[in-house]
């Protein structure tokens, strides 16, 4: 009985570790994050700019 619930909680512990994200995961989503954003600044910009000259 006491090895079946430990090979239960083996197998739970590592299902549950498999979809933690790594240090390079983060990073990738750092770099992503920040092109995001300044791609978003800078057609927000541009908008402003042409809004500003519009009138």
């Amino acid at each position: 009985m006491t090895s079946y619930i430990e090979a239960k909680v083996d197998k739970s512990l590592v299902d549950k570790t498999t979809h933690l994200a790594s240090k390079e995961d983060l990073a990738n989503a750092k770099t992503d994050m920040i092109k995001w954003f300044f791609g978003s600044f800078m057609a927000l910009a541009l908008m402003i700019v042409g809004l500003y000259f519009k009138s």
